[in-house]
């Protein structure tokens, strides 16, 4: 899949095209080469950047300290590095 990789540290990376500001948090299939993620959280104050966190943390059944926004904290485009997810993890996100 295009839209995320392992890292050769055992790391999952992401792509992700974001929506803030919808009716509720949910995976929302592909967008081109990323993944799609609604997010009911507003884009104010790193508010939604936080939520993505906890939801990607949740999904993945990793710690929100496992997760890390490696690009994109401004943007709908985002990449994120998700350390220590079970192989597996990703069918998660894809549902």
């Amino acid at each position: 899949m295009a839209w995320w990789t392992q890292t050769g540290d055992g790391s999952l990376m992401l792509s992700l095209h974001v929506q803030p500001g919808a009716k509720k948090t949910e995976f929302a299939g592909l967008h081109g080469d990323a993944l799609k993620i609604h997010l009911a959280a507003p884009p104010v104050d790193g508010k939604a950047n936080a939520a993505l966190i906890a939801f990607i943390a949740r999904a993945a059944g990793v710690s929100k300290a496992s997760v890390e926004l490696v690009s994109g904290e401004a943007s709908r485009a985002k990449r994120v590095r998700i350390r220590g997810a079970a192989p597996g993890a990703v069918e998660a996100f894809a549902g």
